[in-house]
């Protein structure tokens, strides 16, 4: 059974840092992303990662996220730092299929991210 569950979220005060994961069994990938979606916009892709390390970042969160991930353990993870009202979103993984997106399995529940000014 194909699964991706992101975890991690939160409320956090402005400023403030959160770490999500995102935790794969049951596929093989070689590129994950991060997306997120706020009320009444669409789902953006924040960042994405390659097995081999190969990262690509939105321009918004240059410089204050950066995605990782564990291969042995098939989970992929997003360091928040500096978060900004404008964070606000649920956060979800999918694989994809470039480091420019391209979603390829069903969305997940994500996980929240709430961030207070």
């Amino acid at each position: 059974q194909v699964q991706l569950v992101e975890s991690g979220g939160g409320l956090v005060q402005a400023g403030g840092s959160l770490r999500l994961s995102c935790a794969a069994s049951g596929i093989s990938f070689n590129t994950m992303g991060w997306y997120r979606q706020a009320p009444g916009k669409q789902r953006e892709l924040v960042a994405a990662i390659t097995r081999g390390r190969n990262t690509n970042y939105a321009d918004s969160v240059k410089g204050r996220f950066t995605v990782s991930i564990d291969n042995p353990k098939n989970t992929v993870y997003l360091q928040m730092n500096a978060l900004k009202p404008e964070d606000t979103s649920v956060y979800y993984c999918n694989v994809v299929r470039s480091l420019t997106g391209g979603p390829i399995r069903a969305w997940g529940q994500g996980t929240q991210v709430t961030v207070s000014s």
